[in-house]
């Protein structure tokens, strides 16, 4: 039987990863109807990451009542994968930026502690492996509001309690680790990390996230200055000297403040969502994989998710095809890193709104051109 894999990424603000997973199947089944898809969404640790983990393993969705970036509370979904023993969670459903409306936007202020919180929903359930998927961050607090959640305690000089937020981390004077969840030295935890960025400095959390989550020029400065600080106390406290590694920066330091204070360990988002899912076994057997993303430009090619499902599939010689929403500059530099051909779903000339409201349709007769294509490739072999 002809087994085709389709591995693909969200088209962000169109089509959810299963959303797309679905419409590829949809189209191919037009071409081979008897061939056997198997659907795993992708992700790479940021929005959709829960989603696609939970599909592709039979897994159950969760809720839990946390506070949001601002302390209000809100309710938010995390998940558990099909094994029932794996916490499956993106920060961005706690503490993200599209929680807080463009006027409020205010990383000086803006807390992890919900993240925290989900850390701890996990921990309540019994759960002793946790992937945390980073991006989409409304903070810039170097991961304290996490911590604080998981009990531990950030004072100023007059012993009293530091308040939410980036900004306050500029007074912190003692970090109290007595309190801190015992159930996390008996926790495994990933944190799907896809960027680089140290915590402080010009390509630190502030100097580069800042601007996007409100912080003006005179507040990256003041918010670089505190999480310097912090890292400071922090290193002292912990024994950690984490402020230089590669991913410190992530998600307004979060990625720092999991090394400072859990057993973290940061790996390529990616990388983890193929490897929760058992995709190697999946794909070795497949005549070819359909992926696809909302976008394919120049930054696919340092590790996104079609270039890590490529990555994957040539390991067994299987072919790959890019279907994205658009083709951006610099596409074509995944054809060296392993795919073997790109599409865009556009079929004729649209505006973004057109292609983006039409997602799942143009995903679908896009699949089916694609496999037509594939169809006359294997006769004229």
């Amino acid at each position: 039987m002809l087994r085709i894999v389709v591995a693909p990424d969200s088209y962000k603000g169109s089509v959810s990863a299963v959303g797309v997973a679905e419409a590829m199947e949809r189209g191919i089944l037009q071409v081979f109807p008897n061939a056997e898809v198997r659907k795993i969404p992708i992700a790479d640790g940021g929005e959709g990451t829960v989603e696609a983990l939970v599909s592709a393993t039979g897994g159950q969705l969760q809720q839990a009542q946390v506070s949001g970036p601002l302390g209000e509370k809100i309710t938010a979904q995390w998940g558990v994968l099909g094994d029932g023993q794996t916490a499956v969670i993106e920060m961005a459903a706690a503490s993200g930026l599209t929680l807080v409306p463009t006027d409020k936007r205010n990383p000086g202020i803006a807390t992890t502690y919900g993240t925290g919180e989900l850390i701890r929903a996990a921990l309540d359930a019994g759960l002793r492996k946790i992937i945390i998927g980073m991006g989409g961050s409304a903070t810039n607090d170097g991961g304290s509001g996490m911590a604080r959640a998981l009990g531990v305690r950030f004072t100023r000089d007059d012993g009293q309690e530091l308040l939410e937020g980036g900004a306050a981390l500029a007074g912190l004077q003692q970090i109290h680790l007595a309190g801190l969840d015992p159930r996390l030295l008996e926790t495994e935890i990933t944190v799907a990390c896809d960027v680089d960025n140290p915590l402080c400095g010009p390509r630190g959390a502030s100097a580069v996230f800042g601007p996007q989550k409100g912080a003006t020029p005179e507040m990256v400065a003041e918010l670089d200055a505190a999480l310097a600080h912090f890292a400071a106390c922090a290193r002292e406290a912990t024994g950690r000297d984490v402020a230089e590694m590669s991913g410190a920066g992530a998600a307004g330091g979060l990625g720092a403040g999991m090394m400072f204070f859990t057993p973290a360990k940061l790996r390529p988002g990616v990388e983890i969502v193929l490897a929760a899912v058992g995709f190697a076994e999946l794909v070795k057997k497949a005549a070819f994989v359909i992926t696809g993303e909302g976008r394919t430009d120049f930054q696919t090619a340092f590790g996104k998710a079609p270039v890590g499902v490529a990555k994957v599939a040539k390991k067994f010689n299987v072919p790959v095809f890019c279907l994205s929403g658009g083709l951006g500059e610099g596409s074509d530099d995944v054809l060296a890193r392993g795919i073997d051909a790109t599409m865009s779903v556009c079929d004729k000339p649209m505006t973004l709104e057109e292609c983006m409201s039409a997602g799942g349709a143009l995903i679908e007769s896009a699949s089916a051109r694609l496999c037509r294509i594939i169809k006359a490739a294997r006769l004229i072999r």
